[in-house]
């Protein structure tokens, strides 16, 4: 759920750009969201994948390994976007860091259910 909320943030960002700017500002904000969310989804992807049931070594370690992934991944990303087209840096970074919206969304989700 974490990952598609990062994608409709970044899409919503995206259509802002575009109407606001142009074009190309839209699609740099949609490569820069997507960044994002590709990188999460290689985190849950590899953090997560094995049952840790009650072992809290195994839990740690998978977290860290799909947090130097992530790192990893939207790293090459990031170069890849850059190196390959002549983006707007602006807007990239603009819907790399809206991605992030989701997590405080999902936090603050948490958060209010703990409460109850």
């Amino acid at each position: 759920m974490l990952v598609a909320g990062q994608v409709v943030i970044a899409g919503i960002v995206a259509l802002i750009c575009a109407a606001l700017l142009d074009a190309p500002a839209g699609w740099a904000a949609a490569i820069g969201g997507g960044i994002g969310a590709v990188g999460s989804l290689a985190q849950v992807a590899s953090g997560f994948r094995r049952s840790t049931t009650g072992d809290a070594a195994a839990i740690a370690r998978g977290f860290y390994r799909g947090e130097a992934i992530k790192i990893g991944v939207t790293v090459l990303l990031f170069v890849l976007a850059l190196r390959g087209r002549r983006l707007e840096a602006g807007p990239l970074f603009a819907g790399y860091v809206a991605s992030f919206v989701a997590y405080w969304v999902a936090l603050l989700r948490t958060a209010g259910t703990r409460g109850t």
